[in-house]
């Protein structure tokens, strides 16, 4: 740890003044020797550039047309050559003096020197330290001090765009093992044992097997040990997402704040308006319809007979029983709840739904159909097993048996608008937003084939808070899926507005957050009825 950190000072010192510059020793200028200001003498020579070269031109043209022999000058020819000259050797210096003086007074190298300066040293490895905000569940959540050090002014160079990277004798070796591809990247984390110290020189033999530089991307600030072999693997760094909150909602008589990570502007503000027309409008009322992860293994046979043989065999109600408890020994908290087959040729696929409790419960329905399987090859051993997912369950893709059938949480739930809310909230009217639903979310989307998309982008709010919550983010391709209704009421004066989500899949409760999509007429009225918006 000693030699890591004087190391780093070394380093730091080799690129710093040994001396601070007095900044009355740079304040004399080469311009300063000119009897008019820069600005003016720039002036004096462009205007005598173009006015000698006008007046010969003028001369040449009359000596043309007189037939008088161009080589024959006078004394004021003479002179407006002289001064075109002058005035050109002036302008192509780039205005002179202010561009020579910075090729003549550029520092040398004797300026830098190498004198032990320790407490300079330690201001700089703090402010690098200081620059990488921190972000994120692993991120280093250390008290900082609240009073930073005081600024020593002096002429050196700031190094606060790209921080100085200080790799010893062994991490270049390392470095350049892994360019040449003698030591794998992905094995760096297992070798080295510091997934920091890994993480660096992953990313700088990517810089130099790319060259491409990631001092954009921070480093620092991350806690590497805490995604090992779980989230993410052969990191170089992480990404900052802004989080904002909205809210506060108010659903099932209880209140949350929700946690919105976004880079799109107006979609928390948006939400926030809604969260406000539903909590003056006395609150949201959810309603969890089922609760079941699907997981669906297609399986060959030699005859489409046989596949059939089997799907009657799993949808006799007789059997359910034996197979439930064969599939219920994967998990504490894994119950089956029913298995659905279809037939393609002699394919056959089968969609187990299960209970898992708060998990989404991806591997533990996974593991569940494993031990069925193994089970049935008993009785039918000439049963092929293709592949544990067949894309019949449906994951991370738009289907239509999730938009029918559900998956994960099914969830409706809805709210009564009062018709001032609307008014002064939402800034439109009942009619209008009824109208507006009925055309946009229901006959624009049915014209345009929808499937599951019959609502104002449920998906912007449902993936900024699986981003800001730790949900999976592709997982919002079927947790999207959502229907808005859109009904006056209580003759005509208040707004009831309901939505429908089938297949939101989530770690924990479905009370969590989700259900906010309610939210969404706001969103909607922002951005087709301009003429009604005032954020």
């Amino acid at each position: 740890m000693e030699t890591h950190r004087r190391s780093s000072i070394n380093s730091v010192r080799s690129h710093k003044p040994a001396r601070p510059i007095a900044l009355e020793d740079d304040s004399t200028k080469a311009s300063d020797a000119l009897p008019l200001p820069l600005y003016l003498t720039n002036a004096v020579f462009f205007t005598l550039f173009f006015s000698a070269v006008y007046f010969l031109l003028c001369r040449w043209r009359e000596k043309i047309r007189s037939s008088t022999p161009l080589h024959v000058v006078t004394f004021s020819e003479i002179v407006a050559i002289l001064a075109s000259v002058a005035s050109f050797i002036y302008l192509l210096g780039f205005f002179g003096i202010d561009f020579v003086q910075s090729l003549v007074l550029r520092p040398s190298a004797d300026v830098w020197a190498t004198e032990d300066d320790e407490v300079e040293s330690e201001v700089l490895l703090r402010n690098e330290d200081a620059r990488h905000v921190p972000c994120g569940q692993a991120l280093d959540r250390s008290i900082r001090s609240l009073q930073p050090p005081a600024p020593i002014v002096t002429a050196e160079k700031v190094f606060d765009e790209m921080p100085v990277t200080v790799m010893t004798e062994e991490d270049e070796e390392i470095i350049r093992s892994v360019v040449c591809g003698m030591t794998p990247s992905y094995s760096l984390e297992s070798k080295l044992g510091d997934c920091k110290r890994a993480a660096a020189i992953r990313r700088e033999a990517l810089q130099r097997i790319t060259g491409k530089s990631l001092s954009g991307l921070p480093l620092d600030g991350f806690d590497y040990e805490s995604i090992l072999g779980q989230c993410c693997e052969m990191p170089v760094g992480y990404v900052q997402i802004p989080v904002g909150i909205a809210g506060p909602l108010l659903l099932n008589g209880r209140e949350y704040s929700v946690p919105m990570a976004t880079t799109e502007g107006c979609l928390v503000a948006s939400t926030n308006r809604g969260c406000k027309a539903i909590h003056l409008s006395g609150g949201a009322t959810s309603v969890l319809l089922r609760d079941g992860m699907t997981r669906a293994p297609v399986v060959r046979f030699g005859t489409a007979k046989r596949a059939a043989d089997l799907k009657l065999y799993l949808e006799d109600p007789e059997n359910f029983e034996t197979l439930a408890c064969v599939f219920n020994r994967s998990s504490r908290f894994a119950r089956l709840q029913s298995i659905k087959c279809a037939i393609a040729g002699k394919n056959l696929y089968l969609r187990f739904s299960c209970f898992t409790g708060d998990a989404m419960g991806m591997n533990m329905v996974s593991k569940g159909v494993q031990n069925v399987l193994d089970f049935l090859q008993t009785d039918f051993p000439d049963m092929d097993v293709i592949g544990i997912s067949g894309n019949f369950c449906s994951d991370k893709k738009p289907a239509a048996v999730n938009w029918i059938e559900g998956r994960g949480k099914s969830v409706v739930c809805e709210a009564i608008i009062n018709g001032d809310v609307v008014t002064k909230v939402l800034k439109t009217s009942v009619e209008s937003l009824v109208e507006l639903n009925m055309l946009k979310n229901l006959t624009g989307s049915a014209m345009a084939g929808a499937l599951g998309g019959f609502n104002a982008h449920a998906s912007n709010i449902v993936t900024a808070v699986y981003i800001a919550t730790g949900q999976d983010p592709a997982q919002n391709v079927e947790s999207s899926h959502c229907i808005t209704m859109m009904e006056a009421v209580n003759g005509g004066k208040d707004l009831h507005v309901s939505v429908t989500m089938p297949s939101i899949e989530v770690i924990d409760c479905v009370a969590r957050v989700f259900t906010i999509e309610i939210i969404r007429h706001s969103k909607n009225i922002i951005q087709l009825m301009p003429r009604y918006m005032t954020l």
